[in-house]
């Protein structure tokens, strides 16, 4: 079984203006960093450039969205070889807010990761149930099926980090317990066995995403099955340093 380096991404959304975030990439180009944990900070689209040239090489600059071809008249869009001019090796995919505030169903997803995929780019896949269908307890046949959809779009698990964000955790301060969190990696990680193969889920990274905080990231860190974290608000501040080292 390969060892599964840790992962932290820190997921900025539509926050921060050149200022902050030059306060913000100063912390981290001078912080202390595990250097056991690979980094990455998700960077509006139009800061892509800056946080790129601005961050230390070891820490890893992520797109939060993208198109599913290289070019064309899809006004607005990025494309993955935008991303990858601008020295970015990283999108994320799926998250719930583009599932649930802009749309976004499962087959454009997929779509997304497939040409990402094809593009180079690392992709940072995002699966979840919301509050309804974790109390209808539908939780597994939910992600199963957002998860199948990713799959079926991947040929290389090695450019690909499972992100699972409960939607209900997510910016609302009620975190997953570490037990709940556990539970599903675990058995996203069976299904990943049952359905793709023994090494891609031994080596796969699943990192858990919702309500992330310096104060509960060690607990969630020591769940065998939590291979890191995507962090929304608690990126944008100094403890995320503090997330970042929560298995030193």
């Amino acid at each position: 079984m390969s060892p599964r380096r840790f992962f932290v991404g820190g997921n900025w959304k539509m926050n921060g203006n050149k200022g902050s975030l030059e306060e913000l990439i100063t912390t981290l180009n001078t912080a202390s960093l595990d250097d056991q944990t690979e980094v990455v900070c998700g960077a509006p689209s139009i800061y892509l450039d800056f946080a790129r040239s601005s961050l230390d090489p070891r820490i890893g600059v992520a797109a939060q969205n993208c198109y599913k071809v290289a070019k064309g008249a899809f006004t607005g869009e990025i494309s993955p070889a935008m991303i990858k001019d601008c020295g970015v090796d990283w999108v994320i995919l799926g998250h719930s807010e583009r599932r649930h505030v802009f749309g976004e169903g499962d087959e454009l997803i997929g779509q997304k990761v497939a040409h990402a995929l094809e593009s180079d780019l690392g992709v940072i896949a995002c699966i979840g149930e919301k509050l309804e269908e974790r109390e209808a307890g539908t939780t597994e046949e939910v992600v199963y099926a957002q998860t199948q959809v990713i799959a079926e779009n991947v040929k290389d698990w090695g450019k690909v980090v499972l992100a699972y964000e409960p939607v209900w955790a997510i910016g609302t301060g009620k975190t997953a317990s570490p037990e709940q969190a556990q539970e599903v990696h675990e058995k996203l990680r069976a299904w990943l066995r049952a359905n793709v193969s023994d090494d891609v889920a031994d080596s796969v990274r699943i990192i858990y995403g919702g309500s992330v905080t310096g104060a509960n990231c060690r607990e969630l860190a020591s769940q065998g099955d939590v291979d890191g974290f995507l962090v929304g608000g608690a990126s944008l501040k100094p403890e995320f340093v503090d997330i970042i080292n929560a298995r030193a």
